[in-house]
C-alpha cells in the first residue's frame, strides 16, 4: 500500500547491486548473496515466492557471463526450487530470462532469471481477465520464512 500511495520512495539504480556487501538485506529483498549470484523476491509478484535470481556482477547478456557465473546461477536455480518446495508446496513453476526489454526485461541491462510458484488454479481468470494478482502471504512473512535456508545455502558455496 505504501507503494500504491506514493509513500514509497522508489530506488534508482539497479536492484541486483543495491546491498553488496551483506549476505541478506530485508528492507532490499535479497535472500542471499554470494561471490557470483544475488537471490531476492520480486517486489511485485506474479505468485507468492516469486524469486529473481541474478548475476552479482552487473551483466546483460548470457555472452556477458564466465562459466563459473553461469554454473553458478543454474544452481542457485535449482536450489531455490528445492527450497520453494520445501515451504510452499507448488505444484509446478514457471522459470524463464528475459533478454532485452523488447522480449519484457523489466531490467535489461541486468540478467535474470524469475522462478515462480505455480499451483493448481492458482490465478485463474483474474490475471487474464483484470491483471489482478492474488498473493496469499505478506512479502515480509515469505522473506522471514524463506531467509534461514537461503542463508544456510551461502554457507555450502
Amino acid at each position: 500500500m505504501d507503494y500504491i500511495l506514493g509513500n514509497e520512495k522508489l530506488q534508482q539504480g539497479c536492484i541486483f547491486c543495491f546491498s553488496r556487501e551483506k549476505s541478506f538485506d530485508k528492507q532490499g529483498l535479497i535472500l542471499s548473496r554470494s561471490a557470483d549470484t544475488v537471490i531476492l523476491l520480486n517486489r511485485f509478484p506474479y505468485a507468492n515466492g516469486h524469486l529473481l535470481i541474478a548475476p552479482n556482477r552487473h551483466a546483460g547478456e548470457l555472452a556477458d557471463l564466465t562459466a563459473a557465473e553461469s554454473a553458478s546461477l543454474m544452481e542457485q536455480v535449482r536450489h531455490s526450487v528445492a527450497i520453494l518446495k520445501k515451504h510452499l508446496q507448488p505444484d509446478g513453476f514457471n522459470i524463464g530470462l528475459n533478454i532485452g526489454a523488447v522480449a519484457g526485461a523489466g531490467l535489461a541491462d541486468h540478467l535474470h532469471f524469475h522462478i515462480v510458484p505455480r499451483w493448481n488454479d492458482d490465478h485463474n481468470f483474474m490475471t487474464v481477465i483484470s491483471e489482478i494478482r492474488t498473493i496469499p502471504q505478506h512479502i515480509d512473512q515469505t522473506f522471514d520464512m524463506l531467509l534461514p535456508d537461503f542463508q544456510d545455502l551461502i554457507k555450502t558455496i
